[in-house]
Parts: structure tokens; C-alpha cells; sequence
């Protein structure tokens, strides 16, 4: 971490299914903090859902919107962000979410993703007959982005609890690290 950085924010990133959200959540209570979900809000300020939003306006229009919520994140205070699995494929959005935070990828192997998401219907990249093989060539073509997140935690045969731990753990380690509280 380069000594300028002042982390205040706890950013979780990673594909679809790996728990940004539950374990966010989670992470958000027990250090006090606000939980953001970026797709929840992009869906409140577009006023449809995002497989609604794929499908009207395209995915660049909702990674544009993506953008615009990622740069007002530079704002916020105490506050853990769940972002979707693609928001960090664009690197203007990883470079500002590392000015204020703390970027935390939680991983997973194709396999485990689908089983954590073959049941849910507002997954619009997974509208396709072959799923698996779709995460698997998502998850190659990310890996390189999820890599540049300041800290990956593997979520593989780890409770929520034993990720939530994890998370708290390294976000307390950089705070200590950084300049400013």
C-alpha cells in the first residue's frame, strides 16, 4: 500500500456469488458502518432492476452507471461497498476505490459460484444455456483485475463468519498501516 492512501472505506469486490454482499453486511455491522451494495443502488436511482437495465440500455450504459456511483464513494466514510463482479474490469473504477479504500476481492472456483447462484433468476449474465462454462470464461477474463485488489480472500470451504473475521482482520491491519485514521 503506497503511504498516501487514508482508508476509511472497506471495498469488496469479486464475481458474482462469492459473498460481497452477506459478507459485507456482516463486516458493515460489526465495525459500525454503512453497507452499500452498488448494484442495489444503480437499481433504486434507475428504477428498474439490473438484469431490467441490461436489457434496456445494454451492459455499457450500466457500467457507466457504475462509474458515476463509484466516483461519489470518494465522499463517504465508514461505509463497506459491495460491488458487482464487473465494476473493477474498468480500471478508473479500482484506482479511485483505492484512493479511500481498503479493496478486498473474495474468490471462489467456478464450481462453488454456481452452486451459490444456479438457483437465482437476476443474474443477466448468466441467461445463457451453458452457465458454468460462462463463469468460467467471466472468472479467466477478470482474474487478472481481481488480482490488483489490494488483499483476495479465498471463500472456498470458509464460513461467512470465518470470511467476515478475515475481512475485519486485514481492514483493521491497513488502517494501522495508513497515515490518517
Amino acid at each position: 500500500m503506497t503511504s498516501g492512501r487514508v482508508i476509511h472505506n472497506l471495498a469488496l469486490v469479486g464475481f458474482m456469488g462469492a459473498g460481497k454482499s452477506s459478507v459485507g453486511q456482516l463486516v458493515a455491522a460489526q465495525l459500525r458502518f454503512r453497507f452499500v451494495d452498488t448494484d442495489e443502488l444503480i437499481g433504486a436511482r434507475a428504477g428498474k432492476t439490473i438484469p431490467s437495465i441490461f436489457a434496456d440500455e445494454g451492459e455499457p450504459q450500466f457500467r457507466e452507471y457504475e462509474r458515476a456511483v463509484v466516483d461519489e464513494f470518494q465522499t463517504f466514510h465508514r461505509t463497506v461497498i459491495a460491488t458487482g463482479g464487473g465494476l473493477i474490469t474498468i480500471e478508473e473504477n479500482l484506482n479511485s476505490l483505492k484512493i479511500h479504500a481498503l479493496v478486498i476481492c473474495l474468490w471462489a472456483s467456478p464450481e462453488t459460484i454456481w452452486e451459490r447462484v444456479r438457483s437465482q433468476t437476476h443474474r443477466p449474465l448468466l441467461q445463457t444455456p451453458d452457465p458454468l462454462t460462462k463463469i468460467r470464461q467471466l472468472l479467466a477474463e477478470r482474474e487478472p483485475f481481481y488480482r490488483r485488489a489490494d488483499v483476495l480472500v479465498n471463500t472456498e470451504m470458509r464460513s461467512v463468519k470465518e470470511v467476515v473475521h478475515h475481512v475485519i482482520h486485514q481492514f483493521r491491519l491497513a488502517r494501522g498501516h495508513s497515515s490518517h485514521q
